[in-house]
């Protein structure tokens, strides 16, 4: 399991031990533990549900909906309203990483430009005043606040 979802053998017993979320159907000889393919996606969809910033309770809910509800309508509306939640979550953080590797790109920009530097006697203090950044024009936040160049 931990291997085929590039986790650690400390992440899957996590979820298996301290949440509950993974469930093997026996043990091996070894004492290893044997999971179905099903828990092999669970534990896929586990770990990018939280690469995406949900939260291990809200995890163990998504995936309980189900068998919480009384009936297939009131189970769908559930898992339907908690992952329209989920999904305009994902979108804005989507939107906010789109965001800043575009301006952490236009930060490696600018930070090219001074690959050659050798004007030691403004560096790091007065770079603000080197004709390379002035040049540049309006800087990318990251670039400001990296390259300490406030303006």
């Amino acid at each position: 399991m931990a291997r085929l979802t590039n986790s650690t053998l400390r992440t899957v017993r996590f979820y298996e031990e301290e949440e509950g979320l993974l469930s093997p159907t026996e043990r091996a000889d070894g004492g290893h533990r044997l999971f179905p393919h099903s828990e092999l996606e669970k534990l896929k969809l586990a770990a990018e549900l939280r690469l995406a910033g949900l939260s291990i309770d809200e995890i163990k809910e998504l995936f309980t909906l189900k068998r919480g509800a009384t009936s297939g309508a009131s189970a769908s509306a559930a898992v339907d309203a908690r992952l329209e939640e989920y999904t305009r979550r994902v979108g804005a953080r989507i939107s906010l990483l789109q965001r800043l590797a575009h301006d952490l790109e236009d930060a490696r920009a600018v930070a090219k430009r001074c690959h050659s530097c050798t004007d030691n006697h403004l560096f790091p203090e007065s770079c603000a005043e080197c004709r390379t950044m002035k040049d540049a024009g309006a800087l990318p936040p990251a670039a400001s606040v990296l390259w300490d160049l406030r303006r």
